[in-house]
Parts: structure tokens; C-alpha cells; sequence
């Protein structure tokens, strides 16, 4: 297993949040302007199998209960040829269970949404502010500071940007990396910033 830490060498503070149009594990197509009615949009890369992605769905699900101005996505963009639990079917599974409960879980096949917004790792959350209809960034960072699967966090570090941006103060803080599994890209797939 490779551990990478996230970079924001693809989308800075600011920029716009790059459409999609993906399906979902509920069985619907989602698009990014699905979700506008929101003051807040976290988007996160994550998988089935990575034990760091499996130790923050946790956090995910009570984010995605806690706040009903957030929309939580979660974006799986592994390559289910060489991991088959990351497949489209698994995460069906995972939402028909209730294990998975985010606003919605996409899968982005082509890799091109996970390229676009310059994903690293399982878990790499995007937390977007809703400007008049425009969701731009507001922070790319960890969602708490367990560095480890293994680890209890002490701080929900995610949850307390959230706040700030649903308060309608600017987020200043320092992003700090999240930590995951690599991304795992389709053979000749790699984006051009992959240089692991």
C-alpha cells in the first residue's frame, strides 16, 4: 500500500469547482449543479478498500447528517479492473446497507473528474463555498488529524471549517495534507501532475 499526501498543485483558493455528471450508487446521474441549493459543497475522493479512505466514512456520514447547508459527495475513480472491491456493484452495496450515507456516491470511471480537480489520495476532500451559484474553494485539506486508520482523532478539523464557511467568515487556516492510498489510474490514465 502506498501513502501519498495531497497537494494543491491543480485547484487553488478560489477557483471554480470543475463539473461532473457521474452515477451514482442510488442509481441516479449527478451533476454539479445538483447540488447549488447548498452554502457548501465538500467533495472527497475515496474508495472501497483503502483502509484511511474506510476510516473516515465515519466522518463523512456525521458531516453529511450534521450540516443540512453541506452537500457530501463522495467520488470513487479507482480503477476496479486491478481492485475489484472499488467497483461500481461494492458501492451500491456499501449505500444499500446504510454503511455509506452521504448526499451522494459517484463513480467516475474515466478518471477524468479525479484528473480534473488534481486528486491524490483516498481520502482528498475539496470543501467549496457556494458563491451565488458558483461553487469555488474554500479549503483543500485533511478532514481531521488522525493521520493514521488506526488513529483516534483529537480534532475534527473539517467540521470546524464547515462552520466557518456556513458562519459566512473566510477560511484562513493553513491546509494541512491529507494522508491516503494513491489513486489508482487506469494503465497510460495517469493525469499530467502524477509523478509518484
Amino acid at each position: 500500500m502506498v501513502s501519498l499526501d495531497s497537494e494543491s498543485d491543480v485547484l487553488g483558493r478560489g477557483d471554480r469547482a470543475p463539473t461532473f455528471e457521474l452515477p451514482g450508487a442510488d442509481g441516479k446521474t449527478h451533476s454539479l449543479s445538483d447540488f447549488t441549493d447548498k452554502d457548501a459543497l465538500l467533495v472527497v475522493f475515496t474508495c472501497n478498500h483503502c483502509p484511511y479512505a474506510k476510516a473516515k466514512i465515519g466522518e463523512l456520514n456525521r458531516l453529511a447528517t450534521d450540516y443540512n447547508d453541506l452537500a457530501v459527495i463522495g467520488i470513487n475513480a479507482n480503477d476496479p479492473e486491478e481492485y475489484p472491491d472499488d467497483s461500481f456493484e461494492r458501492m451500491q452495496e456499501l449505500v444499500d446497507r446504510g454503511e455509506i450515507q452521504y448526499d451522494a456516491y459517484l463513480f467516475d470511471e474515466a478518471q477524468d473528474v479525479a484528473a480534473a480537480y488534481g486528486a491524490r489520495c483516498t481520502p482528498d476532500p475539496f470543501l467549496f463555498r457556494n458563491d451565488d451559484g458558483t461553487f469555488k474553494l474554500a479549503y483543500h485539506g485533511r478532514l481531521d488529524d488522525a493521520p493514521n486508520p488506526d488513529d483516534e482523532p483529537s480534532e475534527r478539523e473539517m467540521a470546524a471549517h464547515v462552520e466557518t464557511l456556513l458562519s459566512g467568515d473566510q477560511i484562513t487556516a493553513v491546509e494541512k495534507p491529507s494522508r491516503g492510498c494513491s489513486i489508482k489510474w487506469k494503465p497510460g490514465n495517469e493525469p499530467a501532475y502524477w509523478d509518484v
